[in-house]
């Protein structure tokens, strides 16, 4: 269960785990971070890999269904990662690791650090899913399946020109792309990217937390993080300001530095 051998930066490695083999991104030297990307997985040119390099090791893999990552056929919940998740961190060759998660990974990262503390020793969550906080009527969080792409674009970004452009992609791209809509709708689809009992516990996350919130977040916005921040025991809420549902991608320096720094801290 442990990591295949670092021969490059490129997303050709893998990582195996609960017999699947996750392709995964590595970038960097120092402090481990076990990075769980959101609703598309990490682009291994994405310049934030590098910044927060400079300071940590970061291993991201692709979940099962994203990315080049297979999918076993009955593998198709969130408790299914999570689980697949605790035997990555088992085979991890460090005795505690930061977990950060973005967005849906950012929802497993909770999930994890619930059932988890021994393995961590920080937790980052950044514009995560997972909570249900306001009233039965009230959407927390956008129904990116059932709201028009124009739409979920202008919420996803504080300058919509920093989004990807579809026009731009390789085959393989748009394909992966697709591959990680269908995957994120399988996990995620019902109930609507929340799990109704994590509020209840996390109380049990006793490690030392950042949240971390896009100001311009459109898809769930900085409200929600507050509340997120609240549920956990001395975690600290931060804002990057200029940045929505991506901080890490719209404003890498200010991301890398702010997690830098609570690393460091």
């Amino acid at each position: 269960m442990g990591m295949t051998p670092v021969v490059s930066s490129s997303p050709s490695e893998r990582l195996s785990a609960g017999g699947i083999e996750l392709e995964v991104v590595r970038r960097g030297t120092g402090h481990p971070v076990l990075l769980l990307h959101g609703m598309q997985n990490v682009d291994p040119r994405a310049r934030f890999l590098d910044l927060l390099g400079r300071r940590a090791e970061i291993i991201a893999p692709s979940h099962p269904g994203f990315g080049h990552s297979p999918r076993p056929a009955d593998f198709e919940t969130v408790s299914d990662l999570v689980h697949l998740y605790l035997d990555v961190l088992d085979g991890l060759p460090y005795p505690k690791v930061t977990l950060m998660g973005f967005s849906f990974g950012g929802w497993l990262a909770a999930e994890i650090a619930v059932k988890c503390c021994h393995r961590l020793d920080r937790l980052v969550l950044v514009d995560a899913f997972g909570l249900k906080l306001s009233d039965r009527e009230t959407p927390d969080i956008l129904d990116v399946f059932n709201t028009s792409p124009q739409e979920v674009r202008r919420r996803s970004w504080h300058d919509p020109a920093k989004a990807p452009d579809l026009d731009a992609m390789s085959d393989d791209e748009l394909i992966v792309r697709a591959r990680n809509w269908d995957a994120l709708c399988l996990y995620g689809w019902h109930p609507y990217m929340y799990d109704p009992q994590l509020k209840r516990w996390l109380r049990r996350i006793t490690i030392p937390t950042l949240v971390l919130w896009g100001a311009s977040d459109g898809i769930v916005k900085p409200s929600y993080g507050r509340g997120y921040s609240a549920l956990i025991p001395g975690s600290r809420f931060e804002v990057i300001e200029a940045a929505g549902h991506h901080p890490e991608i719209e404003q890498p320096e200010a991301f890398a530095d702010r997690v830098a720094a609570f690393l460091d801290r």
